[in-house]
């Protein structure tokens, strides 16, 4: 990676994440009709915004709480707090996003969990909640020895990269399944590459590029919290 301050990048990442956001809320306000909460096909496109929302972007942001330089000094109980509570967050709206996705299903009909990207999709949440629950109980209850968490720790990190990972995946193999089924008319087909097919593989795009470059950022060694194996550590 370019040799970059963490602290630009930071500002760099925030603005490709709130462009993921405003590209998924504007293709499903533009191109698929608004937004409703009656079970109607505006309904399911809470889906896509919220999932975006959550499990890419404020996930993204929860990965990165450690390496912004001021958890690097004093006590790391507040960031593990804000760590655990942006994670939080995230699972509240991907929970949100799969109610409205089930609501439109069964008011329409259609059948639930039968392609490649719902069985990912529902793999990714539930994995999250499992890392989220352990991580809460291992690192911010009292009760775990400090044993437990040094194990636990690195096999934390490794499934936080993991779910960060498979939401990448869930979220583009989801924008090409949405194409593949809405844009089958002469006018529109998706091989005629409509501006909505461009729109939305762009969108596919910046998610992909935000995922990479969250991962590389946790990847990168100078931006590590430096005394993370001291006893604060374990607090």
């Amino acid at each position: 990676m370019l040799d970059l301050p963490f602290l630009p990048f930071c500002v760099l990442l925030g603005g490709l994440g709130f462009m993921c956001v405003a590209f998924v809320s504007a293709w499903c306000q533009h191109w698929r009709g608004g937004f409703a909460l009656d079970g109607s096909a505006q309904t399911f496109n809470w889906h896509p915004v919220l999932m975006v929302t959550g499990m890419v972007v404020l996930y993204g942001a929860a990965a990165l709480v450690y390496r912004l330089p001021p958890t690097w000094s004093g006590p790391k109980l507040p960031w593990k707090v804000l760590h655990g509570a942006l994670a939080l967050a995230a699972f509240g709206l991907a929970v949100l996003g799969l109610a409205a996705v089930f609501r439109f299903h069964n008011d329409h009909g259609t059948p639930n969990m039968y392609s490649l990207h719902s069985w990912l999709g529902l793999a990714t949440v539930l994995l999250f909640s499992c890392q989220w629950l352990a991580g809460f109980s291992a690192f911010l209850l009292p009760w775990a020895p400090g044993w437990l968490r040094a194990l636990y720790k690195p096999v934390h990190i490794f499934f936080g990269s993991t779910i960060l990972m498979l939401s990448v995946a869930s979220c583009v193999s989801g924008i090409n399944e949405k194409l593949f089924f809405s844009l089958k008319n002469g006018t529109t087909e998706y091989k005629r590459l409509p501006a909505e097919a461009v729109f939305a593989n762009m969108l596919g795009l910046l998610i992909l590029l935000f995922g990479v470059l969250v991962l590389g950022a946790l990847a990168r060694p100078s931006w590590k919290r430096p005394d993370a194996d001291s006893p604060d550590s374990c607090q």
